[in-house]
């Protein structure tokens, strides 16, 4: 079993790649308004993939007694993520982005679903407690009203909250099985070559190189998807799929003040409620003021 130092590192570097996520929210909002959206999302990641296959040329070289494994499991995981991320583009079509951002946020409560099916215990009291703060400080900060009627688009993206839920589920299975920097180019890899097979046809491809596209491609290539990933596949070596569920939920705090210190947005009292709310969810999984006993979903994995 891991360390309470290395854990530590892992949360506070999962931490990070919430604010990263959630501080270019802005910036592809932006850049949206000249690219089509998959097409967005395939350069973006090809981008990252480049990269990250140039930065670890070496380290990512697939073990030739596993190399089957190895891309198996990136391929997977590569699967999930590029899944969740066109469902979620497919439902904001259908359906309003303050409605769909709350039920993406359902994977807070079915990453420990998962994990409960797997190991066959329920979670904690502290775990249950944290993450009923945190669904409700997330629906505090997105929806604008509580009158929740589900349709076509809503269905859609309650599958990429599946998607993104089982994409953290299955790296936190395998990253303790082979090298972070592996993992991280083959998901990576699998993503844009996704995207590659399916923009010309899923959507009319739409490109303007405006200075707000080379932007947004570039910071989120190189930060929020080679850097992110890259951090994410380490940090679930030491943590677990609950509390990383939980800890990328603080996104919309860090994408709120971001919005609110370069935009200027107003801060709205629900708006600073919710964030709270989030909080005080990561910090009930985190300290456990409720109960001793801890559900084999919120232990790391063992090395």
């Amino acid at each position: 079993m891991t360390g309470d130092g290395p854990r530590l590192k892992a949360d506070l570097a999962l931490a990070g790649v919430a604010f990263i996520w959630g501080a270019t929210f802005i910036l592809v909002k932006e850049a949206l308004d000249s690219i089509s959206t998959i097409l967005f999302l395939t350069l973006r990641f090809t981008l990252a993939a480049a990269a990250l296959s140039f930065l670890f040329r070496r380290r990512a070289t697939p073990n030739p007694r596993n190399r089957r494994q190895e891309l198996a499991i990136g391929l997977g995981v590569g699967t999930c993520l590029f899944a969740g991320y066109v469902l979620q583009t497919a439902g904001l079509r259908y359906t309003a982005a303050s409605k769909a951002a709350f039920i993406t946020g359902f994977y807070l409560v079915l990453v420990p679903m998962l994990n409960a099916i797997i190991y066959r215990r329920a979670p904690g009291i502290s775990e249950v407690a944290g993450i009923a703060c945190a669904t409700a400080g997330m629906a505090l900060m997105t929806l604008k009203t509580f009158h929740l009627d589900f349709a076509w688009g809503d269905l859609l993206i309650l599958g990429c909250s599946f998607a993104f839920a089982l994409h953290i589920v299955v790296l936190g299975h395998f990253s303790p099985r082979m090298s972070y920097e592996t993992l991280a180019v083959n998901q990576i890899a699998t993503a844009a070559l996704l995207g590659a097979a399916s923009f010309w046809w899923m959507e009319t491809p739409r490109l303007a190189w405006t200075p707000a596209v080379i932007g947004a491609l570039v910071i989120t290539s190189l930060f929020a998807t080679a850097l992110a990933f890259s951090i994410q596949s380490w940090a679930q070596q030491f943590t677990t799929p609950a509390r990383t569920a939980l800890l990328l939920s603080l996104e919309p705090v860090f994408a709120w003040i971001t919005s609110f210190v370069v935009a200027g947005e107003r801060l709205l009292p629900r708006v600073a409620a919710g964030a709270l709310l989030i909080l005080a969810g990561v910090l009930l999984v985190e300290l456990k003021p409720i109960g001793s006993s801890a559900h084999p979903s919120t232990k790391a994995p063992s090395l």
